[in-house]
């Protein structure tokens, strides 16, 4: 008998997040990074998600089934940044026009924050379901 039936999409979505947030702050630590191995500036990644529906163990029908999350990918957003004007900079065009990376440092804070609140949410979730499992194996046991 499974007492955590929810542990697994609660697993599932901490995974999740804790991707989401490496790469916002992956975006972040590249906000000014004008030249890449591939040349040009810097592309912001965006992270989906989807739901994905699971077979409980020992089921050999779907109606047990309870559902995940999981990446579906990991994409650049091809949204071009801003071209400023910095003569000085080492990856200035000849009119001394610079092409920046389409990082905005406020839309990845705020990605961030909700990433890191639904980490908290679903962190949460685990809790409670450790606690309700650890009340149930205690039930009749006292007198």
């Amino acid at each position: 008998m499974n007492l955590m039936p929810g542990l697994q999409a609660t697993a599932s979505a901490l995974e999740a997040e804790r991707t989401r947030m490496n790469i916002v702050a992956e975006n972040i630590a590249n906000a000014f990074t004008t030249k890449t191995p591939e040349g040009g500036p810097y592309q912001r990644k965006i992270v989906s998600f989807e739901s994905v529906m699971l077979g409980q163990q020992g089921s050999t029908d779907k109606t047990g089934a309870s559902s995940a999350v999981r990446i579906s990918n990991i994409r650049r957003d091809d949204t071009p940044g801003k071209t400023v004007y910095n003569p000085e900079h080492p990856d200035a065009d000849e009119r001394g026009m610079v092409l920046m990376p389409n990082v905005e440092s406020s839309r990845e804070m705020v990605d961030l924050i909700v990433s890191s609140r639904a980490y908290e949410a679903n962190l949460q979730v685990a809790r409670t379901s450790r606690q309700i499992a650890k009340t149930a194996l205690t039930l009749g046991t006292k007198s």
